[in-house]
């Protein structure tokens, strides 16, 4: 038995981190049982374990996936834990020891009166880029040291010279307004003489970011606070403080800004010092932090040195990525080396219009020296570097692209034997790390960065399956809720607001109850639900009164909404607003928040809370009902997304089922079988397509190669995912600037539906974390085979399928200490008996109305199953044949004279056969029986 992957609030070995709540996390590997038996945690104040404080003993009830134990923490102390298991075959193993230690204070709770240390800001012009510093002189051995610091708007530390820890663009981005994190460091320090600095930069709070307010959003003056603690060896203990004894100085760094980039210049004469005064921030705000360290995770070569059709010199990266460039020069004193970022080529020039306002340039004036050269206080989206003023030859060994992204373990992949669909996965993945940076943003490159919501909300399923997002969300969700308090429970466009006018939007609000309730499923964790349940409530309770004020209908038929946001079936060309009736939308989004809450509620042990939300859900669904379905079950609302909204939210009545399915089958037939769904439907229509009987069309959907298509912008070059369908045009002409960005992770949400459905990797309520979870994969043809393989909470899930001699051949495995509930597709369980049998399960028949299926409970283990499918799995026509010749065929059209009595009545079949034909034959339980039979009979007739 190994116990792995032990981790506190998802964090490894956090060091300074708020610890109000305390959850602590393990994993369990090559158990000779299949159940954890007992297990016993341990904290203690050294790694011996000689000083215990806290012992929970050998009990049943820890759970792996977060453990809470009531224990007091003191501030400023260092913390060793362990935890040993033994499981239902006596097996035991003792974890190695992991360490955390706490900040000045535990949590954000009662800051004040804790530091000595006071606000300074440079005695200089507030556009002066400075460092503050201070010499100190130790003359006693050091048992330990730590500097507790924060700058604004971001900082670097440093001592004697050397930068400290290996995170950068330090704080991070927050609700300043609100509070304002601050860091830990644990230097190396003896005796002898030393030098702090603090190289500040403008960053997010008062440099060049914001759509609305350009400048100065946040504070119009650099600013830090630092307390350096040092414990002697004779138990004596300093603090040094910042005050006005700190100098200050001009930084080598003589510009920088999130949109802009950096100007360095490190021969720059900075030996004249102007001091420092103190600056009125109050220590209210200050917390200790929650954001994950923000790392560079990789570092890529260029691929390429272009020579442009200008004579520009350009890098290629190979990956659409966001960071930094980085180089190596010695370049001679005083020259001038001049690079700008951008996504693309032009007609094999440089180009960066679609930034808009960014001008993401980096500026270097060398003294001489050799050295690697990076950026310090701003990052940029791109793919090509234009270089000027480089000495010599530019060769790509001189050059780096550093990787920049926050902490979170990668958990999940899949693959498939597709590699378009592969390299769409990659684009998905890397579309994340370039968004995840501290903030989940729309895009990283143009001059907008925001946290928008709506982007946040309709990815986070997606990005739980990536990646270990617990920690991420939880820093983003006391911003969520930072920003609520100030209008009245209502969610803002983006967070942080950064003076973006705009909140109350649907979909958009909603990233605060389904973001937290994404990472409980995911992850196990209550605590992220304890922590926001006052941001969820209060956004259901936004809702609710706006719904009151509109005469209590129980739908959200008022305000302005985003909605189906770039939806393709607008009013106009090239609009942003869906055709979905926004009402529908709201009113959806309100009743699936509310049940949300509901099941939050219960979760946390507030039964009160559970009922009123929960009869509140019910209303909204009855109300829901009278206002968009007719009594025969027609949804008043004829739209793509409308269909899958209904579908998805559980909002389709019993006896509206069949005309739902029927009626989105519909608009994908009237629409040649292309999407034309917006924010709202995109991440749900694959899903709702797979469980509602047209898993063909899913199929067909994902593998569309043309315009609107996931396919099209691998095919296009793509290496994340694009903002519009048609960002490039076929002629590689980028198709407008004003809001085009070529990384814009949100279609990317098309994974969640490869693990959940394709593949089949489904978390349960009953028992989140995957302690108890489903796979139900739903394999076709047109992919020969997939795997996804998923580090869950509760351990490593693998769920692989393949389509080989007209069988399926599956693989499952099922951790340690977990129950899953596998779903065999288009099978019976007669076919199945053995197999099931020789592997210890029993299996059942039934639990769908869309297609046969044996379901079967296992426990930890491997299994495996093959068997032919109870409906064709394959190809039954070529699909390099067209429908002409199809049509040509003799046989097809004797089948046609036999089936259809008139040639108008081939019209509508030769035009729904044109698209079935090119999908596998299956349960396509929308299509009418008598049709079914028809088309069947056809292509095997054909095919034979």
């Amino acid at each position: 038995m190994k116990i792995t992957h032990l981790k506190l609030n998802h964090l490894v070995n956090p060091l300074g981190y708020d610890l109000s709540r305390t959850s602590f996390s393990y994993v369990v590997e090559e158990a000779k049982g299949s159940y954890q038996k007992t297990a016993r945690f341990q904290i203690a104040l050294d790694e011996a374990f000689a000083q215990v404080v806290y012992d929970s003993g050998e009990i049943d009830e820890i759970q792996s996936t977060g453990f809470e134990p009531e224990v007091s923490l003191e501030p400023q102390t260092r913390y060793y834990w362990r935890v040993s298991v033994t499981d239902d075959a006596g097996d035991q193993a003792v974890s190695e020891a992991q360490w955390f230690e706490t900040a000045k204070s535990v949590s954000a709770e009662g800051t004040e009166g804790l530091w000595q240390a006071k606000w300074i800001t440079p005695a200089a012009d507030k556009e002066v880029q400075a460092v503050v510093f201070k010499d100190i002189d130790v003359t006693k051995p050091v048992e330990k040291a730590r500097i507790y610091v924060t700058g604004l708007g971001l900082y670097e530390l440093y001592l004697d010279g050397e930068k400290q820890g290996d995170e950068y663009l330090l704080p991070g981005f927050c609700d300043y307004d609100t509070w304002i994190q601050y860091q830990t460091f644990a230097p190396e320090l003896g005796q002898g003489s030393h030098r702090v600095e603090i190289v500040l930069g403008d960053g997010w709070y008062k440099g060049n970011y914001g759509l609305r307010q350009r400048y100065e959003n946040y504070g119009d003056r650099l600013a830090a606070v630092a307390e350096l603690h040092i414990w002697y060896a004779d138990g004596t203990k300093d603090v040094i403080g910042t005050d006005t004894s700190w100098q200050a100085r001009k930084s080598r760094i003589t510009g920088s800004g999130i949109y802009c980039g950096e100007v360095y210049e490190p021969g720059l004469d900075v030996q004249e010092t102007f001091g420092t005064e103190l600056i009125d921030l109050g220590y209210d705000r200050l917390s200790p932090r929650l954001s994950p360290a923000i790392h560079v995770h990789e570092k890529l070569r260029p691929v390429e040195v272009i020579t442009s059709p200008k004579g520009e010199t350009i890098l290629d990266m190979g990956q659409n990525m966001v960071g930094w460039i980085c180089f190596h020069s010695n370049a001679p004193a005083g020259t001038r080396i001049y690079l700008q970022t951008g996504e693309i080529l032009q007609e094999g020039c440089f180009y960066n219009d679609n930034p808009r306002t960014a001008k993401s340039e980096f500026t270097y004036i060398s003294d001489g020296q050799d050295r690697w050269v990076r950026q310090h206080f701003t990052f940029y989206g791109f793919r090509f570097v234009r270089i000027q003023g480089w000495p010599g030859e530019v060769k790509p060994e001189d050059f780096e692209g550093w990787v920049l992204h926050s902490e979170m373990e990668e958990v999940g992949e899949v693959t498939t034997s597709d590699p378009l669909v592969n390299q769409l996965i990659h684009n998905a993945k890397w579309g994340m790390k370039g968004n995840f940076v501290d903030v989940p943003t729309d895009c990283p490159q143009r001059d907008e960065r925001y946290g928008w919501t709506g982007d946040a909300q309709i990815f986070s399923g997606t990005a739980c399956f990536f990646m270990d997002t617990d920690a991420f969300y939880t820093k983003y969700g006391k911003d969520v809720w930072s920003e609520q308090k100030k209008l009245g429970g209502s969610v803002p466009d983006v967070v942080p607001v950064c003076n973006y006018p705009g909140d109350a939007s649907t979909a958009w609000g909603d990233a605060a109850t389904i973001i937290p309730w994404n990472v409980y499923l995911h992850f196990g964790d209550k605590g992220i639900l304890a922590r926001q349940y006052e941001s969820m409530k209060g956004w259901v309770d936004y809702m609710y009164r706006e719904d009151e004020k509109d005469g209590g209908k129980r739908l959200w038929l008022t305000g302005t909404h985003y909605a189906d946001w770039l939806a393709l079936d607008g009013n106009y060309p090239g609009g942003v607003f869906g055709a979905t009736d926004p009402g529908l939308i709201a009113s959806g989004y309100y009743y699936y928040s509310a049940r949300i809450v509901e099941k939050s509620a219960a979760v946390l042990g507030k039964k009160e809370d559970a009922a009123f939300y929960g009869k509140l859900a019910d209303e909204i669904r009855d109300a829901f009902e009278k206002e968009y379905f007719t009594p025969t079950g027609r949804l008043a609302v004829d739209t793509m997304t409308a269909y899958v909204f209904v579908l998805y939210t559980g909002l389709t009545p019993k006896h509206a089922l069949k005309k739902v399915r029927r009626g989105l089958l519909n608009r994908l037939q009237k629409n040649f079988y292309h999407l034309e769904t917006g924010f709202v439907g995109t991440p749900y229509l694959c899903r709702v397509l797979s469980e509602n009987g047209m898993n063909d069309i899913a199929y067909h959907l994902l593998l569309e190669k043309g315009y609107p298509g996931w396919l099209y912008e691998v095919l296009m070059g793509a290496t994340t995912i694009w903002e519009r369908w048609n960002s490039v045009q076929p002629d590689g002409s980028i198709s407008g600037t004003e809001m085009n960005s070529l990384n814009h992770y949100s279609y990317g949400s098309i994974v969640e539906w490869m693990f959940r459905d394709m593949t089949g990797i489904n978390p349960s309520e009953e028992a989140p974390g995957f302690k108890r979870f489903r796979i139900a994969p739903t394999p076709n043809y047109r992919i020969g085979s997939a795997c996804a393989k998923l580090r869950s909470a509760a351990g490593l899930i693998e769920s692989a399928w393949e389509i080989r001699d007209g069988k399926y051949h599956f693989r499952f495995v099922v951790p340690f200490d977990t129950t899953a509930q596998l779903v065999l597709p288009d099978a019976r369980l007669a076919d199945l008996a053995d197999s099931l049998k020789a592997q210890g399960l029993e299996g059942t028949e039934g639990g769908s109305d869309v297609r046969d299926q044996v379901i079967a409970q296992a426990g930890p283990g491997t299994y495996e199953f093959t068997y032919e499918p109870t409906v064709p799995c394959r190809k039954i026509y070529s699909l390099d044949s067209t429908w002409e010749e199809l049509k040509a065929n003799p046989k097809t059209r004797e089948i046609l004279a036999k089936e259809y009595k008139t040639k108008e009545d081939h019209i509508p079949f030769e035009k729904e056969l044109c698209t079935l034909y090119e999908m596998t034959w299956g349960p396509f339980t929308c299509v009418p029986q008598e049709q079914r039979d028809k088309i069947d009979r056809l292509l095997r007739a054909v095919e034979d």
